[in-house]
């Protein structure tokens, strides 16, 4: 049998790249209306209020159908439940085309956020069925590379879809839309074939190994459950670390998705710039956002540096923030660049605190739970973002409602806290 170290490389090398892939793709059809935004509020006469709250109410129905949609996927299996997922998702995406005003927006938001629901969610706690705690936010540091690589390619790639206006009676932002949903479709055919629900059924690892794994999972798993007292999903909601962490991953996404709605749009306000040069730029600061995602959460090995970098991390965001809003075009794309380096620093380290108190369905659900609710932040941020621009006339008087809401966010990370001390250790003991 190999060593448990040589089984991990090979898991992340045969797994990684389709989580990945896949996460790519629903992130590009999820954002890519910051791209059409401008264009759509001329052609169909969608005010910047309106767009704010048809880019958030994506994540009122996703949020809703999250918990029962990772509930399911426990019982059918990732496998099946992540190739539906991506099947309605890649054929909704596609219809945003055919959008007439704020209602159509409206509604096909809503129905992508439910035909969405439960990817994010899913892959995490299908990442715990895959790694120990020790890997787990390296892992999901890999995952959320996903929306590092959308970003860097979307917008350039929708900048370029843009230009298509005129083509076939269609404009611009139709051909984005539709060319843009068509690979998700494919794409979830390779992982019916090639995604193996468990260790156990998976054709890279050998009997023993697989069983090895899933033991040493369970153990873990089964301690920190124990040392929090929560075996059910209902004790979830008393768990005041897991609320923290609830609590801070809202203030996390009202950043996120706030830079990614309206990054395009301000950086259309530093100068004349045609829709190819704005996606270019557009895709600077996830490159720094990708380079976090790789650098940072791998240190997270333990509970004292898990919660160090959470800390560091959210003042990070504070102060890429703070830069954005008082910037010119050059220090505000530095601020932009330095909060994307901690996004997905910090996102990977939260959510390896409900797989320290949870295990089972009551996991799967936890983690639902946690992205539900802090997800509801990804309506706040666009919301509020539309709302100061209209209201005030200027594209960046929502991010100091950003800055605020994260400064709260980096104060409550110094409360977080294990199931355990160091869930790694006790399974070591154990043995």
């Amino acid at each position: 049998m190999r060593s448990p170290e040589v089984v991990n490389k090979i898991i992340f090398r045969r797994i990684m790249p389709l989580l990945i892939a896949a996460y790519v793709m629903a992130f590009i059809d999820r954002t890519n209306i910051g791209m059409a935004k401008d264009r759509m509020e001329i052609d169909l006469g969608i005010s910047a209020t309106a767009y704010g709250i048809g880019a958030g109410l994506f994540f009122l129905t996703y949020a809703l159908s999250e918990i029962p949609s990772n509930l399911i996927m426990h019982k059918v299996g990732a496998r099946f439940w992540i190739m539906r997922i991506m099947i309605t998702w890649g054929i909704l995406s596609a219809c945003m085309a055919f959008v007439q005003g704020e209602w159509s927006f409206y509604i096909l938001r809503m129905l992508l956020g439910i035909a969405e629901a439960g990817l994010f969610p899913g892959v995490i706690y299908f990442i715990t069925q895959w790694f120990v705690v020790k890997d787990r936010a390296k892992a999901n540091g890999m995952f959320l590379l996903g929306v590092s690589i959308a970003n860097i390619v979307g917008a350039p790639l929708g900048g370029v879809l843009l230009t298509l206006d005129g083509l076939g009676g269609l404009h611009g932002w139709q051909w984005m839309f539709i060319i843009e949903g068509i690979p998700a479709c494919i794409l979830a055919f390779v992982v019916w074939k090639c995604l193996p629900n468990k260790p156990t059924e998976s054709r890279f690892l050998t009997r023993e190994e697989a069983e090895d794994l899933e033991a040493r999972i369970l153990a873990e798993e089964t301690a920190g459950a124990k040392a929090s007292g929560n075996s059910k999903l209902r004790h979830v909601l008393k768990d005041k670390q897991i609320l923290l962490v609830v609590a801070i991953y809202f203030t996390h996404q009202i950043a996120v998705y706030a830079l990614s709605f309206f990054l395009p749009s301000i950086i259309g306000t530093y100068g004349t710039l045609n829709t190819i040069q704005i996606g270019l730029l557009t895709s600077i600061p996830w490159i720094f956002s990708a380079a976090g995602a790789l650098l940072l959460p791998r240190l997270a090995t333990n509970a004292s540096r898990s919660r160090l970098i959470a800390t560091s991390t959210m003042v990070g965001i504070v102060a890429g923030f703070t830069l954005g809003a008082v910037g010119g075009p050059v220090l505000g794309m530095l601020g932009f660049c330095l909060a994307a380096f901690n996004f997905f620093a910090l996102q990977p380290i939260l959510f390896t605190y409900p797989a320290t108190r949870l295990s089972g369905a009551a996991l799967a659900g936890g983690i639902a739970f946690v992205n539900t609710v802090g997800l509801f932040g990804g309506f706040l941020g666009p919301y509020v973002m539309g709302f100061m621009e209209e209201t005030t006339g200027s594209k960046l008087s929502g991010l100091w409602f950003i800055v605020a809401m994260c400064a709260i966010g980096a104060l409550l990370t110094r409360k977080l806290k294990r199931g355990t001390e160091d869930p790694a250790k006790s399974s070591v003991a154990a043995h």
